[in-house]
């Protein structure tokens, strides 16, 4: 007979088998701005999530602790959390440190990069998967390439997204959404894979859940009216 988990694992499946119903086939909003615009505001982006989830939205995606803490109060979705900490390098949540502070601010789910590049605190992946599963929540892994993803699935993440195809040297760069990962990923992993990046228009994101994705992040072309303002206005320019 097969042992039964421990009762913290089994607490941890339980709770990742809820996430992943909650999500599959449906919609998450990231609600971000860069530093310097406008919108980066924490009642400003608070807005914004109470805005996604009226439209429909399954979950949201939010960056600090300070905004994490503020949108769990505000909404009644999933808060998937991430700490931008820097622009090079291992930058999204980057340290089992900043990891906890997503947790201890109520993330349902902490976004972390998964990538093969070091980290600041000289910890592994591995080690911060851990400690989030010990405190509570659970992890998504944003990787760039499919030997990430798998590379993270293996170490416990709970949700494996495309976030950083195209952002990381050794991935492919392109202006759409890299569907060839997602289905890559979705073939050779047992956990959600989770579809983000370059995502524009409501037909991108039915071809991603058709390429195998669990569920789709998009940011940009619903939240961030700066960068869409200054597609027009260079589209005009041309």
């Amino acid at each position: 007979m097969t042992p039964a988990p421990p009762p913290s694992e089994a607490r941890s499946d339980a709770r990742s088998e809820v996430l992943s119903a909650a999500l599959d086939g449906r919609l998450i909003v990231s609600c971000q701005a860069p530093p310097g615009d406008p919108m980066r505001h924490t009642d400003t982006l608070v807005r914004m999530a109470r805005s996604a989830e009226a439209g429909g939205a399954a979950a949201v995606r939010v960056n600090d602790p300070e905004v994490v803490a503020a949108t769990v109060a505000a909404v009644g979705l999933p808060v998937i959390g991430l700490w931008k900490d820097g622009d090079t390098g291992v930058y999204i949540t980057p340290t089992v440190r900043h990891a906890l502070a997503l947790v201890e601010a109520g993330a349902t789910v902490v976004a972390a990069d998964a990538t093969a590049r070091p980290r600041p605190d000289g910890s592994t992946f591995a080690d911060l998967v851990a400690a989030v599963h010990a405190a509570g929540a659970q992890v998504m892994a944003d990787v760039s390439t499919l030997e990430e993803g798998r590379e993270a699935a293996a170490q416990g993440a709970d949700l494996v997204s495309t976030t950083l195809s195209g952002y990381v040297p050794g991935s492919p760069r392109q202006t759409a959404p890299d569907l060839a990962l997602v289905t890559a990923l979705a073939a050779v992993i047992d956990v959600p894979v989770v579809a983000e990046g370059r995502i524009a228009t409501p037909a991108q994101a039915a071809e991603a859940l058709a390429a195998g994705a669990s569920s789709v992040v998009v940011g940009t072309a619903i939240t961030a009216p700066t960068a869409l303002t200054r597609l027009f206005v260079e589209g005009l320019a041309h």
